[in-house]
């Protein structure tokens, strides 16, 4: 692979992302709304003496899960399936240039604006909350990280979607569906499925751990709280059998969770035919 090929690929990417209307109104969405729950945060820790930071990681959770898979999701099913739809992509291909380091380069791209996208909401609403005399920022760089984390998974299963489908609003649907599902699949329904089917407590949290986004809950939990036990017994449970290796848990389905998409991805897309 050529590194410089790589990169212009990636360059290109970025630039349409930053060109793309609902990317563009995901990142402003996100920003307004951590600004506007650190300002809460900090009026919180006014009345109750608790550091900003850790109350704005805290609140920072669910608008996480609700906006930063959607967002990377689209662009991810948006990015082959456009090119393909728009006939460039066989141009892209008669050139000099492997399949891998197309994948490689945009796959980049598109990180490195998911990345843009959570440093300005995360950094603007730190910079707002420093100012104001906020507490130590250490969980909220972790939570940073963790959102970073959950947005390569979805970006990667978002471009396994893209390299499927040939349409880009066949691809759209498809991740917005899948985003549905994973959401579902979150504690309404792990607590539905545990009592219509009466599920033991230590499989419920493995069932839990095949959904990115309760294993990204949980381990922002972790990471504010050093305990699970808001989750109910499923949370006891984890702790109580796994103490301090549970983080490594986290992390290391966290990590599964980014390659495998990405790595499926780009073999599916190295091995198909445009023809």
């Amino acid at each position: 692979m050529d590194p410089a090929i790589i990169w212009t690929f990636a360059q290109k990417e970025l630039r349409d992302a930053l060109r793309n209307r609902w990317f563009l109104l995901y990142t402003l969405s996100f920003i307004v709304l951590s600004v506007g729950l650190s300002y809460l945060a900090l009026a919180g820790a006014g009345m109750t003496g608790v550091a900003g930071f850790g109350r704005t990681s805290a609140s920072l959770i669910n608008l996480i899960l609700l906006i930063v898979p959607m967002m990377a999701l689209t662009i991810g099913a948006q990015s082959l399936a456009g090119e393909r739809e728009r006939k460039t992509l066989t141009y892209l291909l008669a050139q000099p240039i492997s399949r891998v380091e197309i994948f490689v380069g945009k796959y980049l791209g598109l990180a490195l604006s998911l990345l843009a996208a959570l440093a300005l909401g995360f950094g603007l609403a730190g910079l707002f909350m420093a100012f104001n005399g906020a507490g130590d920022p250490t969980a909220y760089l972790q939570l940073l990280a963790l959102a970073f984390a959950l947005s390569l998974i979805m970006l990667g299963i978002g471009c396994l979607i893209s390299v499927s489908t040939s349409r880009t609003g066949v691809a759209v649907g498809v991740s917005l569906f899948l985003w549905l599902v994973f959401v579902f699949l979150g504690d309404l329904g792990l607590m539905g499925t545990a009592v219509v089917l009466r599920v033991p407590i230590a499989n419920l949290f493995w069932m839990a751990l095949a959904n990115p986004l309760q294993v990204f809950k949980m381990a922002a939990i972790v990471n504010i709280q050093s305990t699970l036990d808001v989750l109910g017994p499923a949370g006891v449970y984890a702790v109580q059998r796994f103490g301090d290796q549970l983080w490594l848990l986290f992390a290391a389905v966290l990590a599964l969770w980014a390659l495998l998409p990405a790595l499926l991805a780009g073999l599916q897309f190295s091995i198909r035919s445009e023809s």
